[in-house]
């Protein structure tokens, strides 16, 4: 009697626990764990957009537009991304409980953090100029633009990989078969609303600064004709 009720009572105890905060915790709860599932699916989402990227680049007098339209949405999935790393930063740094027993990052991970932020942000903050001043800053922030891309796919590339055996695991734990059934991690409902918000506002960003397109697409077969 007693063996088959010990279950039961574990599954109990665990519901009452991962239950805990409510409508809070469906929403903000997971703890470390969630942190890590959200930053994983913001990672791999990245990686699809950043491919579109690399075709655009390949054929940018074709793509220039699509160029234009998918570097603008990147900007809140990115910031997503930065932010839930930031967060575990800046709560294993000072000294949480919870993320300090989690452990931090790989060496080689946090030291290059830095690098992945600051050409990040290049990039990013390059990209706008350019889109908002206009063809006319070609030979200013365009170079700074490219570079800048370049040392930052590297980076991402080691970053990509450093996490890469956590990325499966993550991805199926809140998007897979079973996730709507099990409740070993709390506030899927919360990454899942943070994750699609970024993506809407991303593309929310890029339809409204379309009209900023035009400059751009109206000099590309100028500037090849010289």
């Amino acid at each position: 009697m007693a063996t088959t009720q010990k279950p039961a009572v574990r599954r109990g105890a665990g519901a009452q626990r991962h239950g805990r905060g409510g409508r809070r915790g469906w929403l903000t709860g997971g703890g470390t764990t969630g942190n890590e599932l959200l930053t994983n699916a913001v990672g791999v989402t990245l990686l699809v957009v950043l491919a579109v990227v690399g075709i655009t680049i390949v054929r940018i007098g074709q793509l220039l537009w699509v160029h234009l339209f998918v570097g603008m949405l990147l900007i809140p999935p990115v910031l997503l991304k930065m932010s839930s790393t930031g967060y575990r930063f800046f709560r294993y740094y000072t000294g949480n409980p919870r993320y300090r027993s989690k452990g931090a990052p790989e060496l080689a991970l946090r030291l290059i953090a830095p690098l992945v932020v600051l050409s990040t942000a290049v990039v990013l903050v390059t990209g706008v100029a350019l889109l908002f001043v206009g063809p006319s800053s070609r030979s200013t922030l365009l170079p700074i633009h490219k570079d800048s891309f370049f040392v930052w796919v590297a980076f991402v590339a080691v970053h990509v990989l450093g996490h890469l055996p956590s990325i499966p695991a993550a991805l199926r734990a809140d998007y897979g078969a079973s996730a709507r059934l099990s409740s070993d991690v709390t506030g899927r409902a919360g990454r899942m609303l943070a994750l699609a918000g970024a993506l809407v506002a991303g593309v929310v960003l890029a339809v409204l600064v379309i009209p900023e397109f035009g400059p751009w697409v109206n000099h590309l077969p100028l500037h090849h004709g010289h």
